[in-house]
């Protein structure tokens, strides 16, 4: 029986959000488990459903006879009033029955602009908001993904974090807990058990302090069987673990509707703006045999009709070669199109992407990332004016006449003529195109040149921790800077100009360097109204910066004070492997504008090769 009546469901956009029985879901006799846990993707259906770790967990979840993993959305903004109008308890889609009946609500976090869409979950579920008003009889709730690796400003909304990747220790989580449900279970005791587990982050077993000026002194642990610090989690042997052969496949088209093959994990390039080329070290490669026998299964298994090779930099797969031609083989017989993201743009790329997309539809994507060499020098992005523009001479004269390009404001450093020069780099590579095709070559038109801006926000473990982020302010007049340069092209015509909204990206600076303090604000613009942030049409600033002035937050504290030194940060409770006196030194080597060579060429001694595997062994 579903929890939503017909009546509901047709006066909902896009019921199917809602009534689970997909193909490859799974549904197992309650009678026959001992944990029920419902995964939570806080954030519409379509979003969730095409997200990789999701997948994983629960098909890793569901091989274990004794758990039976269901999944969650956030509902959207049509439904969330009809639930609380009719008292509808969220519910999980496999079994349609109520959150709040689970024994752990675990919630990946993949980006700030999320954290009403937890508070909506918790509330619509009936669990109390804050994890210190919670009894013995509500859901553990665990939080896992990359904001975890700075969980403070949410710190009161969760019972644990789990820090890394989840394929480690859920079995011994899982165990423990049936362990003290056998006897007279107590969750505060359950916690202090479960802080003692590699990788498990419990904020309550913390007490925070802070100096005068605002900053935190200390975090000191509140038992004494807690660790000081929590390193996170990796998988050693990425091909002997949990990777689904039968994916759901959802009734409605979702984001990414397509096979996923993740072929790594972690990077190697080190780019001093990036916080997943550092939380997700060391580099570890899937075996290629392993990705080959993975893709035919999955491929049978779906009945998709397209796959994405999934990685942070698919072109430093060592196999990647062998892979792509397996795949191209595989494919054309099947009649399936391939993805491949992430590549750098060179002879081999555009070879194989020849094959595999149609030129006239498909665009090549660049990520110049800055517009001058020297702030791509100072960013570490590793990627000179030479190799953009061969890159687009190689594609030019293969066929492809669309570009999109990729860029950042506000980095730190940047000048007005960094800025400009993205609209200068732009109308060389319009150039380009024009000196490489010859007007009667020209099948599928002029060039079409995209460039698109998003504002630098600093986000934690990453050199630019301590850098300053750009106002409100600075962010439009650096948006009109960029603009202006483009319509001041010989090209401009070719060149379309798109930019990121700057109040989300000034609310999304606050929480990716927060602290436990901001939890009562979050609060706050939930109960007033704040929901779906990451969505432009739902985003509410006038109500965030009434919550910040309500609870008296200043928000330059967070976003363009200049972080001295030796500041102890929220997240200094989180160890991600990489060392802070690594990501020191590569601020001072930005400010100096040098370059540090890639994980291949040279160890940089950055702290991940404490974890003894993958790169860090098998350079």
């Amino acid at each position: 029986m579903l929890a939503l009546s017909d009546e509901i469901l047709m006066t909902i956009d896009k019921p199917a959000r809602y009534i689970g029985n997909e193909i490859n879901s799974v549904v197992k006799d309650k009678s026959k488990i001992d944990i029920r846990f419902a995964m939570c993707f806080p954030d519409v259906y379509e979003i969730g459903m095409s997200h990789l770790g999701l997948q994983i967990l629960y098909d890793m979840f569901n091989k274990f006879d004794d758990v039976w993993c269901e999944r969650v959305f956030s509902p959207w903004i049509d439904l969330d009033p009809i639930m609380r109008r009719d008292n509808i308890p969220l519910f999980a889609l496999e079994s349609q029955e109520p959150v709040k009946d689970f024994d752990f609500l675990g919630i990946t976090i993949q980006y700030e602009m999320c954290y009403t869409n937890i508070l909506q979950i918790l509330d619509l579920s009936k669990i109390p908001l804050k994890s210190s008003d919670r009894g013995n009889d509500d859901p553990i709730v665990v939080g896992g993904g990359p904001c975890t690796y700075n969980p403070e400003p949410i710190a009161d909304f969760f019972d644990f974090f789990y820090i890394g990747e989840g394929e480690t220790k859920y079995r011994e989580i899982f165990d423990l807990y049936k362990k003290h449900r056998a006897g007279n279970f107590d969750r505060k005791q359950f916690l202090i058990e479960v802080a003692k587990i590699d990788g498990m982050y419990v904020p309550s077993l913390y007490k925070v302090e802070y100096n005068e000026d605002g900053t935190v002194k200390s975090y000191i642990p509140k038992n004494l069987s807690v660790p000081k610090t929590v390193k996170k989690e990796i998988v050693k042997d990425l091909t002997d673990t949990y990777y689904p052969d039968a994916p759901i496949v959802p009734f409605i088209k979702v984001t990414q509707d397509r096979v996923v093959l993740e072929i790594q994990r972690g990077c190697i390039r080190g780019c001093r703006f990036c916080q997943a080329g550092q939380i997700y070290r060391p580099v570890r490669e899937r075996d290629v045999e392993f990705l080959k026998k993975q893709a035919v299964k999955m491929l049978e298994n779906t009945g998709h009709e397209e796959i994405s090779l999934s990685s942070l930099s698919s072109s430093d797969y060592s196999k990647l070669e062998e892979l792509v031609n397996f795949l191209i083989e595989e494919c054309n017989q099947r009649k399936i199109n391939i993805s491949l993201p992430s590549l750098r743009i060179d002879n081999f790329s555009v070879d194989v992407m020849s094959k595999v997309q149609d030129i006239k539809k498909s665009s090549l994507t660049f990520a110049p990332e800055a517009g001058t060499q020297r702030m791509r020098n100072v960013i570490n992005k590793g990627l000179t004016e030479e190799d953009i523009l061969n890159g687009a001479h190689l594609a030019f004269e293969n066929g492809w006449s669309k570009v999109k390009l990729y860029f950042m404001l506000g980095l730190p450093g940047e000048t007005k003529e960094d800025v400009e020069g993205i609209g200068v780099l732009a109308d060389k590579i319009a150039r380009e195109f024009f000196d490489t095709v010859p007007k009667e070559e020209r099948k599928n038109g002029p060039v079409q040149i995209t460039v698109s801006t998003s504002f630098f926000i600093p986000k934690p473990f990453t050199p630019f921790q301590w850098a300053p982020q750009n106002t409100r302010e600075q962010f439009i007049e650096k948006a009109y800077t960029c603009r202006s340069s483009i319509m001041s092209m010989l090209n401009q015509k070719r060149i379309k100009y798109n930019w990121h909204e700057t109040d989300v990206s000034v609310l999304e600076g606050i929480m990716a360097r927060g602290d436990r303090r901001l939890s009562e604000s979050i609060l706050t613009a939930y109960e007033n109204g704040a929901l779906y942030d990451a969505w432009s049409d739902t985003y509410k600033h006038d109500v965030w910066l009434d919550a910040f002035e309500k609870n008296n937050v200043d928000i330059d504290f967070y976003t363009t004070r200049e972080r001295s030194i030796d500041e102890v940060f929220p997240w200094d409770v989180i160890d991600c492997g990489v060392s802070k006196n690594f990501l020191k030194r590569e601020y001072e080597r930005s400010k100096e504008g040098v370059v540090t060579p890639n994980c291949k060429l040279n160890c940089n001694g950055c702290g991940a090769g404490s974890f003894g595997v993958g790169i860090c062994v098998n350079r």
